[in-house]
């Protein structure tokens, strides 16, 4: 999806031969799932870690480019800010101790990259907003210098001169911005899972249902700019910082290129693809080369992957054309941090989550209008596990709201038996489910500490110092692996 470009401006030619060239590719695509035996095989779950860079004093340090030279590692790539790193974990098939591997690589690499880092005066934090930004870090200077980069930059300016960021919370926050570099105020833990096309529709759905409840137990992101706002507040500041559109309440509008989707999927991966071609207008109208079509490898339908990649749905479907090709489902709604152990069982929660309910979900699905399924989303992101959401049973009559603690402690072995159906070894799952089952007992999450340690130290010292401190406890705590629902306050 981070794709690089070679160029920054466009002609209407450019847009015209892009756009014929995304229909060709959905008719390529077409083509491919049709085909007896594509995308078969063993499933895999893989992420993508964000980061933080920052000084001895917890703020940001442009040095993705520098830590990026010296590392020399084809996973590691740059981010939009120059404060910002993301690494490309490796993919692991289902039966061969997925999560766990995960963990330990992200523990290996965190280790690998500091010390790397430290040369150059810097520290990597996993979190999901970094409570120490200021605006004075934000703006044309911290964007990396990067063809892509300049060229989203410029394509969103185009279209939109001023950004309008207006976050509800305990301390409201309203502010315009001229630029898009407060969406690299935002860091997740990208998680990929492979899945056969045949299970597509139902793994995408059920994924979409859950996606709230592991939001609502993941939180890390309760602060920006020192404003108390939602314990999730990466879901509207990165909707926002990119929202191009000028919005008409009594006329229709665009969709946002920032969303939770259209509607429950209803046959398979195509209509999700076509959506995101027919929807929204290409950002970076580059065509490649004419595929060559060898024997026994899959076409690259560069340029659907391209337009993918500037559309930014909080789950999306992928398509890679390597081993054959296959289809991906990328989750981008948890964040990163506050733990590697921590990151890993949202991961292992959610595909749990949606994994032990495919099998019902046409049941389901009839119980819960798309509307409310993405009200979910946004009010388990504003209020996290103290969230009330309207959900689903098969047998209703009538919709009825929940709290997310009972949800989830109902829905536990419903995730234990997901994960045991895709092969994953019993201790492996109990033992990062059983990071959620603590966390709910103790009602902690990253956001919830974040919070309640903000606000003690914010009583003996102004809040500049109270943020600097409550970073430090974080990063001592995130880098020793104890999960938060352990932190003291």
């Amino acid at each position: 999806m981070g794709i690089d470009i070679n160029k920054t401006t466009f002609t209407p030619a450019d847009y015209r031969q892009f756009a014929e060239a995304l229909q060709d590719n959905l008719v390529a695509l077409e083509g491919l799932l049709a085909t007896e035996g594509f995308g078969e095989g063993a499933g895999s779950v893989g992420a993508e870690l964000e980061m933080y860079i920052v000084d001895k004093d917890g703020y940001p340090l442009h040095l993705n480019q520098e830590i990026c030279d010296a590392a020399e590692d084809p996973q590691l790539s740059l981010e939009l800010n120059r404060y910002n790193l993301e690494y490309n974990l490796s993919p692991r098939t289902l039966g061969d101790s997925p999560f766990l591997g995960t963990e330990r690589e992200i523990l290996a690499k965190l280790a690998q990259l500091g010390e790397l880092a430290a040369t150059f005066g810097g520290r990597l934090v996993s979190i999901g907003i970094l409570p120490t930004l200021r605006q004075a870090d934000l703006g044309a200077h911290c964007v990396t210098d990067r063809k892509r980069y300049h060229a989203l930059v410029g394509q969103l300016l185009r279209r939109c001169q001023q950004f309008r960021i207006d976050i509800d919370g305990v301390d409201p926050l309203q502010l315009d911005m001229a630029d898009i570099t407060l969406e690299g105020a935002n860091t997740s833990f990208q998680l990929h899972y492979r899945v056969q096309p045949r299970h597509f529709a139902d793994t995408f759905n059920a994924i979409q249902l859950m996606t709230p409840l592991a939001l609502a137990m993941g939180g890390n992101s309760p602060t920006l700019f020192g404003h108390q706002l939602w314990q999730e507040t990466r879901i509207p500041l990165f909707k926002q910082s990119i929202d191009t559109r000028q919005v008409d309440r009594y006329a229709w509008n665009e969709p946002a290129r920032v969303n939770f989707g259209q509607g429950w999927v209803r046959r398979g991966a195509l209509e999700l693809f076509a959506e995101v071609v027919n929807l929204y207008p290409p950002l970076l109208p580059i065509c490649a080369p004419r595929d060559g079509g060898e024997a026994g490898r899959a076409p690259s339908l560069a340029e659907l992957r391209l337009h993918q990649s500037t559309v930014w749905l909080w789950n999306r479907p992928v398509y890679d054309c390597a081993n054959g090709g296959h289809l991906r489902i990328e989750m981008r709604a948890l964040p990163a941090g506050p733990t590697a152990v921590d990151m890993v069982a949202n991961a292992a929660f959610l595909t749990g989550l949606a994994e032990g309910v495919r099998g019902d979900i046409n049941r389901l699905l009839p119980a819960i209008p798309f509307a409310m399924a993405e009200y979910n989303f946004y009010r388990a992101a504003q209020h996290g596990i103290d969230a009330v959401l309207v959900w689903p049973d098969a047998r209703q009559s009538g919709c009825d709201e929940q709290p997310v603690a009972t949800i989830v402690e109902r829905l536990l072995p419903t995730a234990l038996k997901g994960l045991d159906s895709i092969g994953i070894d019993a201790a492996e799952a109990q033992y990062y489910l059983g990071v959620i089952e603590r966390r709910l007992a103790r009602r902690q999450t990253g956001a919830s500490w974040q919070g309640a340690k903000l606000a003690s130290l914010k009583q003996r010292m102004p809040m500049q110092v109270a943020q600097q401190g409550m970073l430090e406890e974080f990063i001592a705590y995130s880098h020793s692996n104890l999960p938060v629902s352990e932190w003291p306050l």
